[in-house]
């Protein structure tokens, strides 16, 4: 057993456990795609596509590729909106730009809260109820949803308070 200690020392040697990508850091000892999909906007179909057109195996762990091998998928992933039909991202037909792009990292979460606060600003039904807080996409709001006090009827208090009301009727008859 102490022969193959030694073996795995070397392996860590070659092993990147960081691996960045624009401005996220993604763990090298995890496979190609699962590493991919911890970036947003990014999940599993996009990674296995992104691994098959660098030409990467996407069960290969990700910090042990070569430096060009990662330099490649870095490339695929800032192109992805090239190399895919329109329908695949995520951004299609953009308000003020009318490109379609696929948005990855930051760029997603600052663009979805650009997009909410327009709605917000010009008071369409969708910013009205991101302004209250509500459900905005059509779900049922009568009984989910609820954040302040209790839901129901709380059964145990109702019998204790009729449990002392019979107790206080049982002392004033008996006196």
């Amino acid at each position: 057993m102490s022969a193959e200690e030694p073996q795995e020392q070397e392996d860590d040697e070659d092993l990147r456990y960081f691996v960045r990508i624009g401005q996220t850091d993604l763990d090298g000892t995890k496979s190609v795609e699962r590493s991919l999909t911890e970036m947003n906007g990014i999940g599993h179909r996009t990674a296995r596509l992104i691994a098959e057109e660098a030409g990467v195996d996407r069960t290969d762990t990700f910090g042990r590729l070569d430096e060009d091998v990662i330099e490649e998928v870095v490339e695929h992933v800032e192109n992805y909106a090239d190399e895919v039909p329109d329908w695949l991202n995520n951004r299609q037909d953009d308000f003020y730009t009318g490109e379609t792009t696929h948005e990855i990292g930051n760029d997603l979460e600052l663009t979805r809260q650009h997009d909410i606060n327009r709605m917000k600003m010009i008071d369409s039904y969708k910013g009205t109820r991101h302004k209250r807080g509500q459900k905005v996409r059509g779900q049922r709001t009568k009984s989910t949803g609820r954040t302040e006090g209790t839901i129901g009827v709380n059964v145990e208090e109702i019998r204790e308070e009729q449990a002392e009301e019979a107790a206080a009727e049982e002392e004033d008859e008996g006196e």
